[in-house]
């Protein structure tokens, strides 16, 4: 396993309470989200057992690439560098040490079930390897792993895998095991960077982990997270702050804009702008928010059916949904997804488990989901 991304699954967990035991003097984190299309980061300062807000800031990584703000980019690793330098200079960071986040939909994230008489430490590192090559379509040396065995309320075996044997023959009690697997590219492009910008940093953290811990609170009650990407649009359920499920749906942000330039012939620019000013409030725009709507159907449609699989398997509803992501702050989107998902239904608010300004709040709310990975990354290092 590689000790870069170790017990980066339990890091996950770990922060959800946004409680700091520690009272010693005061210190500084960075959280650095790298997004395909743009670059968030934070700078959270722990004193008197608070996390206090010092600064933050976004920058697009279109202009870095020649293209427009709000497309996808694939830049090299010195651009990238080059595009987190200028964000630092311009939010006026003051620290060198921070946190940076692995793209979920670059790793692959699964439950596997075990016999639960093989789920000790030693038989684990050799079977949840072999487990796992079925499920990652590279060989298994060129990626990184790291697993969490689910505890078992939370799986509730009991109920929903073993059942009544047929002819009586006993069924062996099993555990599962949530696993992820890091492509070693990724890895090696991120200490790159970290080595370009002259940042210290020990470890990474998967997006999705991150956002658990900035955008939950002490939910035990599954929870769908919609993280909505220029790209992709990434969706989790989480129970008791445990990933159950991991799905990535490709249609993202982009995708919206790109519709909207073919269907009206216009440049991907004013597309960009008329994406922002509609979104799919057909009261604004019906023809934009009609084009709008086509990929945003296409995405709900898609997680409709995973958590129907996920409701039928387990026996249990879904009791919220939680937005996040740049793209989830389109006009007319919460409202849409009410009537999709017949639940509850909100916004990220990572700032609030942070202290900030006052005049800031309506602003940094309004931003929240956006910022949800960078703050995540930050809290993990104050906890």
């Amino acid at each position: 396993m590689d000790s870069s991304i170790k017990k980066i699954i339990n890091s996950g967990l770990a922060g959800l309470s946004n409680v700091f035991a520690s009272n010693k003097s005061s210190m500084s984190a960075l959280g650095i989200d790298i997004g395909s299309s743009a670059i968030k980061i934070i700078q959270l300062k722990k004193k008197g057992g608070k996390a206090i807000l010092e600064t933050y800031g976004a920058i697009s990584l279109g202009p870095y690439a020649n293209t427009d703000i709000g497309s996808v980019t694939n830049l090299g690793t010195d651009d990238i560098s080059r595009a987190l330098i200028d964000l630092m200079k311009e939010a006026n960071t003051t620290i060198h040490t921070g946190a940076m986040s692995i793209p979920s939909s670059s790793v692959l994230i699964f439950t596997i079930s075990l016999p639960q008489n093989k789920a000790t430490e030693n038989q684990m590192s050799t079977i949840v390897p072999l487990e796992a090559r079925k499920y990652i379509p590279v060989p298994i040396s060129e990626v990184s792993l790291d697993w969490f065995v689910i505890p078992r309320e939370i799986a509730d075996f009991e109920k929903d895998s073993i059942k009544e044997p047929v002819d009586k023959v006993a069924v062996e009690p099993k555990i599962e095991v949530l696993v992820v697997a890091i492509h070693n590219e990724i890895l090696t492009k991120s200490r790159e960077i970290l080595t370009k910008t002259q940042l210290n940093s020990d470890s990474f953290e998967i997006e999705v982990f991150s956002n658990i811990r900035s955008s939950l609170s002490h939910d035990v009650a599954p929870v769908l997270l919609m993280d909505f990407g220029a790209s992709k649009t990434k969706i989790s359920i989480v129970e008791s702050g445990i990933v159950r499920l991991f799905h990535v749906v490709n249609r993202g942000s982009q995708d919206i804009t790109r519709n909207i330039s073919q269907s009206l012939a216009i440049s991907f620019k004013e597309a960009e702008n008329l994406k922002r000013k509609v979104g799919i409030d057909a009261t604004v725009d019906p023809r934009t928010s009609e084009i709008a709507r086509l990929s945003i159907d296409y995405i709900f449609s898609d997680t409709n059916s995973v958590v129907l699989a996920y409701e039928k398997k387990y026996n249990k509803s879904i009791s919220k949904v939680i937005l996040t992501g740049g793209g989830s702050r389109m006009r007319g989107l919460l409202e849409y997804a009410i009537l999709s998902f017949h639940t509850e239904v909100i916004y990220s608010n990572p700032f609030s488990k942070i202290e900030s300004p006052a005049f800031l709040e309506q602003v940094l709310e309004t931003s929240g989901p956006e910022f949800s990975v960078a703050i995540g990354l930050a809290l993990r290092q104050l906890s």
